[in-house]
């Protein structure tokens, strides 16, 4: 994988108020110029440039142009899905009420069953383990085979992401610039992964753009997590965590530098808990969408603006919150004061006998035909898009054996909210990062392009196909995970966008000076 490289602009712009008139002039500065040298080594970054009008340098123009134009051309319609396929999989209560999938990394190929997360950025495997939860099947109800363990030395496509290489964001942590590149990341209710950065292969299956379906090997980073913690060592995530954030670690970022699709993924989860997901997919025409916004000043996550909700014709007029869009969250969360509010109405519209239990105080009995009535619910986002909540309860069997009904939403603290994937059911969700913004289509999980020819992934014991290059039901037998909550904390870091501003004030006339360094990735 090449460095990645930036295009240097300085803008002056001199503003002639006297006259209410305005010049505009701006310098270029070539990436393979000795300005951009001269840039590059007063930020500490020893970078090697082609000379300017050589073979080298043509080389990596032309490879730069056709990159981009397989990115703006090619890589528009195709969809890419894990070469098992593009079902998702729910297993409730046995590891942590989170949506998984099969995917396959490494020469050979070695399959991971992996948990999906659009609040993380980092892929990460158990691998050299010190502490990671259990990967026997006897630990798990549902499997009937053991899950993996990554080994990079096994893999003739992995290599280490040198403490150097500008993917790595603990290079500080290293011990030379040669080192192996260290990770650590932290989530909730102290639940973390840590180990060392490797690059290797993940194989992928293409579909749509008019290209024939085939085997596709991208080239991403892996986290080898030897050490887990909280709910992760418990068994959220045994077999790893699939992070797919808007960071440039995560795989959708990956695979959009590469070229091979837009920065764009979608999930889709149906009403019996199964699911589809999808790289590339920026949704139908016909989708309603809401823009995403900075969180505290910042694009670091799929943060949505929450302008109203209502419960049945009811609609609770506050100051709005921003929320993260999360599926490593199994259940929707509101700022503390709107939820009380919100819970509040809520119980007073449902027509059924409360029966509350530790840390869901709204629960309801269940009728003789079934889930009690529930009033309509929806938020509204911003540009008056509404979003209706399918269903915001849960069933579950208490322990003297009630059935009953619980409202999926829960307090917090800090003054945002968190949709979580209860909220999600039903839809066709799309994060585009690439336009920012999320949409949402009505969806079966069943009607996404070329769905007839998606490759489902096999059952736990079927041969992987050689490829070219808190409180709930224990199963029997089993073992209870608690339900994952925001896995991690909104980062606050780096936007694909760096703007530094000086501003100089004179009598009569204004300059200012925007530096504007527009990174653009070249793998």
């Amino acid at each position: 994988m090449g460095t990645q490289t930036a295009i240097t602009f300085v803008l002056w712009m001199s503003l002639y108020t006297q006259f209410s008139t305005a010049l505009y002039s701006s310098k270029l500065v070539h990436r393979f110029s000795e300005e951009a040298v001269s840039y590059w080594s007063s930020k500490g970054k020893n970078i090697t440039l082609p000379k300017l009008g050589s073979l080298e340098h043509m080389k990596v123009l032309l490879s730069s142009d056709l990159k981009r134009q397989k990115l703006k051309l090619g890589s528009q319609d195709r969809l890419l899905i894990p070469s098992q396929g593009s079902e998702t999989f729910f297993y409730g209560n046995d590891m942590g009420w989170l949506h998984y999938t099969w995917i396959d990394i490494g020469t050979p190929n070695v399959s991971f069953l992996v948990a999906l997360d659009a609040g993380s950025d980092l892929f990460w495997v158990p691998c050299r383990c010190i502490q990671c939860a259990p990967l026997s099947s006897s630990y798990y109800s549902m499997l009937d085979r053991d899950l993996s363990e990554y080994e990079p030395s096994r893999s003739s496509t992995s290599k280490p992401l040198s403490c150097s290489h500008q993917l790595c964001e603990l290079g500080l942590n290293c011990q030379g610039p040669n080192g192996s590149c260290p990770y650590s990341v932290n989530y909730s209710e102290n639940t973390s992964s840590s180990g060392l950065l490797f690059e290797d292969q993940l194989y992928l299956t293409s579909s749509g753009g008019g290209a024939p379906e085939g085997s596709i090997q991208a080239q991403v980073i892996i986290g080898c997590g030897s050490k887990q913690s909280g709910s992760d060592l418990d068994g959220s995530a045994p077999d790893g965590l699939l992070g797919l954030g808007p960071g440039k670690l995560a795989i959708p970022s990956l695979l959009a530098r590469s070229g091979l699709v837009p920065h764009s993924f979608s999930y889709c989860f149906d009403n019996s808990y199964s699911g589809r997901m999808y790289f590339g997919d920026q949704g139908p025409a016909t989708q309603r969408s809401t823009t995403f916004v900075p969180y505290k000043g910042e694009y670091s996550g799929y943060f949505i603006e929450v302008e109203d909700y209502c419960i049945g014709s009811f609609c609770l007029k506050q100051n709005g919150f921003q929320a993260q869009v999360d599926s490593g969250s199994s259940f929707t969360y509101l700022p503390s004061e709107d939820y009380k509010l919100f819970v509040a109405e809520f119980d007073k519209q449902m027509n059924a006998t409360r029966s509350g239990i530790e840390k869901f105080p709204y629960c309801y009995k269940a009728r003789s035909h079934g889930q009690p009535d529930v009033p309509s619910m929806k938020f509204k986002f911003a540009l008056n898009q509404s979003f209706v909540i399918e269903n915001p309860m849960f069933h579950i069997i208490d322990y003297q054996g009630d059935d009953l009904y619980c409202l999926g939403i829960q307090p917090l603290d800090g003054g945002i909210g968190i949709i979580g994937q209860n909220f999600m059911m039903g839809y066709r969700l799309v994060f585009d990062w690439e336009n920012l913004k999320l949409g949402w289509s009505h969806s079966n999980c069943q009607d996404i392009r070329d769905s007839d020819r998606v490759h489902l992934t096999p059952s736990p014991n079927s041969a992987v196909n050689p490829l070219p290059t808190n409180e709930q039901q224990r199963t029997p037998g089993g073992h209870a995970v608690v339900p994952a909550v925001a896995r991690r904390a909104p980062e606050e870091s780096s936007a694909a966008l760096s703007v530094h501003i000086l501003y100089n004030h004179y009598c009569k006339t204004s300059l200012l000076l925007l530096h504007l360094t527009l990174w653009l990735p070249f793998w």
